[in-house]
């Protein structure tokens, strides 16, 4: 599913204009996104919890040339789902 199918079902589900769904979609999206980048998480009761990792720095191969090459270390986003997530998937 893509967004605008998630935007499509939402739409469908609750009654409301796809229009008001997608900038809903896209709000809550948006205050995830910012939410991250200051480096806190987000956590959704049942469904699960954003969160920002931080990523040490480390040595990498370049499979072609067999190079040694420095990866530098960076935050990472990370999603881990809750236990009515995972019960429903299952």
């Amino acid at each position: 599913m893509n967004k605008d199918e998630l935007i499509d079902a939402v739409a469908s589900k609750t009654g409301v204009s796809k229009k008001e769904t997608e900038d809903l979609i896209n709000s809550t999206l948006d205050v995830i996104e910012k939410t991250m980048v200051q480096g806190d998480k987000v956590a959704l009761t049942g469904f699960g919890v954003f969160s920002v990792n931080q990523r040490a720095a480390r040595v990498g191969i370049n499979p072609q040339t067999k190079e040694k090459l420095q990866i530098p270390a960076m935050k990472v986003p990370k999603f881990k789902a809750g236990k009515s997530l995972k019960d429903a998937v299952k």
